[in-house]
């Protein structure tokens, strides 16, 4: 438990995992501040710094990659560290690009509570790594288009299996699989979203250059 000056800041657009975390953290006697997207995260700490960042990866408005990005191009932010939290983004590239633009840790959902506390004691504690490296933007949102353009090709078949399987199957089997595609459905919009943004961004960057 560290109960030192400053507090710990959750991102997550899921009210339940938001109040679930909020509450492990405050029973430590943290001081919590709680945000649902990365834009709402980012008013918060231009009134005041975090000495820590918990987010998800897949919010509206501003997602985990986007809020990374945002504090890592700022000098005054770049120190606080990010602890991703994600049912998503657990793939070995996931990791690696995730680590390559500063994120100190990745928790996978479902969160082992035991592993997520010591997590944060331990990078309230010891902090992260700082360096003096220039953001370099373009690698940035290339590298996210990447990631994110293999996220759409797994969803793209996941919804095809489904879909394909879908009538042949138990009524309680069919409603799970719906349920899983509509949550494949769903991921998929806001992945072709995040691209669409991405690609702006590309634009902007070649066109200054």
């Amino acid at each position: 438990m560290n109960t030192e000056q400053g507090y710990v800041l959750l991102v997550e657009d899921d009210v339940d995992i938001l109040e679930l975390l909020d509450t492990t953290l405050s029973i430590q006697q943290y001081r919590v501040v709680t945000a649902q997207n990365g834009r709402e995260a980012l008013g918060i700490v231009q009134k005041e710094l975090p000495r820590l960042v918990i987010a998800d990866i897949m919010m509206p408005h501003l997602d985990g990659y986007g809020l990374v990005h945002r504090l890592k191009i700022n000098p005054e932010t770049r120190h606080i560290p990010v602890v991703f939290i994600t049912a998503t983004y657990v793939a070995s590239e996931d990791r690696e690009f995730a680590l390559k633009i500063g994120v100190a840790r990745i928790i996978p959902k479902p969160i082992n509570f035991e592993t997520f506390l010591e997590t944060v004691e331990e990078l309230l504690t010891r902090g992260t790594r700082t360096t003096a490296e220039l953001f370099d933007e373009f690698k940035y949102y290339d590298g996210y288009r990447q990631l994110l353009e293999a996220k759409l090709d797994q969803k793209n078949k996941q919804i095809a299996r489904s879909e394909h399987l879908l009538g042949g199957l138990s009524d309680a089997v069919d409603r799970d699989l719906q349920d899983s595609l509509r949550h494949a459905i769903q991921d998929s919009v806001e992945i072709k979203l995040l691209l669409a943004e991405i690609q702006k961004q590309l634009d902007r960057i070649s066109r200054a250059g």
